[in-house]
């Protein structure tokens, strides 16, 4: 089975009781390890030292540790830990709590000068951010600006929106919430009661209902039982009643074992050879679950779950290379000085965004003054007419009546808002040389005058103008840190200079592998010959899976029409979000002139469908960094509905069992391919990164999708040598119809 890799929030929720008991220990020191490891050293007077880690990269998790288990305190800190170090030193832990039934840990430390909070982002892309006593945002390992949330220094740190909590929920409303579901009550428990998958089966077991069962199946008793199960499990995390388990697989992946326990401490030898087992999960109490696997039991939670993780990490350093290896190989430091380089590029382009914005929105106000005596009448026109109770809509008919007669105010009006209040207008620019400069649209609040709308308008330019000042702080703090990083190689280096009896090397091997000199042949080349394919799909979304097959998706209500009635065949495979608001996804099984035969999907394929249909959902836009998707076959798909029900354009009724993908991420690879063809191509990573002589990875972030799409044009014209090439097959406007709607960040 697969390792665990992230604390659920009932991990969390055992583990809170635990960690306050370290309350009043004083802090240290604070070190940061490769940008997702925060380390926080503390003092308890009755225990010793405590090392609190927080880990927010691949694996989520937030413990004290075993000092034995801590690694050696890196180099130079970065600014984050810097700044915490300058904070928190010498103050006292006052406590933790988790936030609602979140992924979520706030961390309170007291000092006589200034309080500071620590909230450990444990989901999604994961985060660590500092806050002052006012509840805002002082620093962060990462910045995130969201329509939904912002966490960005100088901000008020804004929670995620809140979910529900299976484990204090009434009765009534968990039986409202699962009779809302037309899924099995498994899913419904892990999805929209939140629980995640194992817990969702782990209170099926316990409950002794079959996790199958269709919600709208299920009897009342059944309910009950499963809110009951529930209920024992919140008195058991809430009473401190603890039995950690810790539980292990033979490394072929078989229990190596009838699922006994042993305690912490005892190896589980009996004297013969066999690997050590590895491990896969840790839980705050044993589960029916995993009845069949072996466990290691400890006196507390907090010791099971360092002990996990520490052990996690041991067996995927020896997956790689081996601790000296690893200890004597050379630093990173080239991958991270493009890091930095590349975030200053973002935020180089953020600030001229910034530019381009205020002046835009002073131009704007420049040209209501210009115009001033026609906005005048317009504004005083509709003014009148609504101090005379004139409905909006005899208001627009009378503008276009004026319009009709050729009177220059009426004709301005190009569009009038009654529920906001507001009337467009649409103003000739006056170019330099004394020609026709266009026209620019400016909607405009009634109620009020000319004055009052352009200093709208001003008030706003300074606004972006104080934006643009934050970003030029951030790109201070990047550029510190990037000289910070040279720093650290100049040092290393010397270092290693002065160690001349040191190993200078392997045997310098052949070259690079077959895939790099594929990368290398094409970017060096100085002209790369354009050879344009012509595909029936290209107007849709698209992409081919790994594998081989095609997969296309809707960009609006029309296309998801036309791909259900005229490209959907029996053998494909119909893919759609649970999340409202995402593209009919079909995997194809052939090509819509050739008869198709039954296939045997791989699950890689069908993952590569479901991450395609995550990625240009709602999920992106609203900024999670993961969704479900499920599939059905396609004579399960109808435009029929129910008696008494309506369908809107672009979407359908689905009937039957549903495949469900679960915590699929939201990631998106656009790139250039050269062979067999020229052209952009975009789609979930795993199916771009080996077609693609070049790409860049995205997830959900804070860029508009038109200034991604740039960042993603300039990444990859400079990695080419033939950069016309790139902007004849690569432009920004091909690579943006690869993005999801909705902002994006380029991964590292």
């Amino acid at each position: 089975m697969d390792q665990k890799r992230e604390l659920s929030s009932i991990d969390l929720a055992a583990l809170v009781t635990e960690l306050n008991r370290y309350e009043g220990a004083k802090v240290d020191k604070a070190y940061l390890y490769d940008d997702d490891l925060l380390r926080l050293k503390l003092r308890d007077f009755d225990r010793g030292r405590v090392e609190l880690m927080i880990e927010v990269g691949d694996v989520k998790r937030a413990h004290a540790a075993d000092p034995d288990h801590v690694a050696d305190a890196p180099g130079r800190p970065p600014n984050f830990a810097k700044m915490l170090r300058n904070r928190m030193s010498g103050a006292d832990f006052a406590g933790v709590e988790q936030y609602e039934f979140d992924r979520i840990l706030t961390f309170e430390f007291e000092r006589e000068d200034q309080n500071t909070t620590l909230v450990a982002e444990l989901f999604g892309q994961g985060n660590v951010a500092a806050l002052d006593e006012t509840g805002e945002v002082i620093g962060a390992l990462s910045t995130v600006r969201l329509k939904s949330r912002t966490v960005a220094p100088g901000s008020q740190y804004e929670y995620p929106a809140s979910r529900l909590n299976p484990l204090d929920v009434s009765y009534g409303g968990f039986e409202r919430h699962m009779r809302e579901s037309d899924s099995d009550v498994v899913r419904t428990l892990a999805t929209q009661l939140n629980l995640g998958g194992l817990y969702a089966e782990e209170v099926c077991t316990r409950a002794g209902v079959p996790k199958e069962t269709p919600v709208e199946e299920a009897t009342d008793d059944q309910l009950r039982a499963l809110h009951d199960a529930l209920a024992r499990i919140d008195e058991r995390l809430r009473s401190g009643d603890v039995d950690p388990r810790v539980y292990e697989e033979s490394i072929d992946g078989g229990e190596g074992s009838d699922g006994g326990e042993r305690s912490a401490g005892d190896d589980g030898s009996d004297g013969d050879d066999d690997i050590d087992p590895r491990v896969v999960d840790v839980t705050p109490f044993p589960l029916a679950e995993h009845e069949d696997l072996p466990s290691v039991g400890f006196d507390s939670f907090n010791d099971a779950v360092d002990e996990y993780f520490y052990r996690l990490g041991s067996e995927d350093t020896a997956e790689g290379e081996s601790p000296a290896d690893a200890s004597a190989s050379r630093p990173e430091f080239e991958e991270e000085i493009a890091k930095q380089e590349r975030i200053i590029e973002q935020q180089e382009g953020a600030i001229e965004g910034f530019e381009e914005q205020a002046q835009a929105e002073r131009e704007r106000a420049e040209l209501l003054y210009a115009n001033y005596d026609l906005v005048d009448e317009v504004l005083s026109t509709v003014r009148e007419a609504r101090e005379n109770d004139v409905p909006w809509d005899e208001i627009e008919a009378t503008l276009d009546a004026g319009a009709e007669r050729g009177i220059p105010a009426a004709a301005a009006v190009v569009d009038v808002d009654g529920g906001e209040g507001t009337v467009t207008v649409e103003l000739a620019e006056d170019s330099d040389d004394g020609d026709d400069g266009g026209t620019t649209r400016i909607e405009l609040d009634a109620s009020e005058g000319v004055e009052v709308n352009a200093d709208r308008l001003y008030q706003e330019a300074k606004r972006v103008e104080e934006k643009k000042a934050g970003a030029k702080a951030a790109i201070k703090s990047t550029r510190e840190e990037l000289e910070a990083v040279k720093e650290r190689k100049r040092e290393w280096e010397e270092t290693q200079a002065a160690d001349d009896g040191a190993e200078s090397g392997g045997d310098g091997g052949d070259g690079a592998d077959e895939d790099e000199a594929y990368e290398t042949d094409w970017l060096s080349r100085s002209s790369i010959p354009i050879r344009s394919p012509d595909d029936w799909y290209d107007r849709f979304r698209w992409f081919h899976t790994s594998t081989g097959y095609l997969v296309i998706g809707g960009r609006n209500a029309d296309q998801n029409e036309e791909l259900v009635k005229k490209y959907m065949s029996k053998h494909d495979r119909f893919f759609h979000t649970q999340a409202h608001g995402g593209p009919v996804t079909i995997l194809k099984a052939s090509g819509p002139s050739e008869s198709a035969d039954p296939v045997d999907f791989s699950e890689e394929t069908l993952r590569e469908a479901a991450q395609f249909a995550v990625s240009y959902s709602s999920d992106w836009k609203d900024g999670r960094g993961a969704g479900d998707a499920y599939m059905v076959e396609p004579d399960q798909v109808s435009k029929t509905p129910e008696s008494g029900e309506y369908i809107e354009k672009g979407s359908f009724v689905i009937r039957g069992d549903r495949t469900y993908f679960e915590d699929v991420p939201c990631r998106i690879a656009v790139g250039v391919q050269c062979e067999p063809v020229t052209r952009a191509i975009g789609g979930p990573p795993s199916a771009i990164v080996d077609r693609a002589a070049a790409h860049v990875t995205f997830e959900p972030g804070m860029y508009a999708q038109n200034d991604a799409a740039m960042m993603a044009y300039r990444d990859l014209k400079e990695r080419f040598a033939d950069q016309s090439f790139v902007r004849k097959v690569a432009s920004a406007d091909r690579l943006q119809e690869f993005l999801p709607p909705g902002g994006s960040n380029i991964v590292d």
